[in-house]
């Protein structure tokens, strides 16, 4: 049995299993290849999209799974 928390929501307070990911970017901080990321449950994702969206921030919105698995291909 693995000890290891399963990913969780980056929305304040919420403790739900992630399932997508958010990758983001701030263009007077990061260079434009940069991805930050943050990761948000059913409930949280439409939330989070639209703050970073209203911010010129949002570049993609994946699937979790999606994500670990274009990861590992890459790493």
């Amino acid at each position: 049995m693995s000890d290891e928390m399963p990913p969780t929501c980056s929305a304040k307070g919420c403790r739900a299993a992630a399932v997508w990911v958010l990758a983001w970017n701030n263009p007077k901080l990061h260079t434009p290849e940069r991805r930050k990321t943050w990761l948000a449950c059913e409930e949280h994702r439409e939330h989070l999209s639209q703050f970073l969206g209203v911010r010129g921030f949002l570049k993609d919105v994946v699937a979790l799974a999606q994500w670990e698995a274009r990861s590992a291909a890459d790493g």
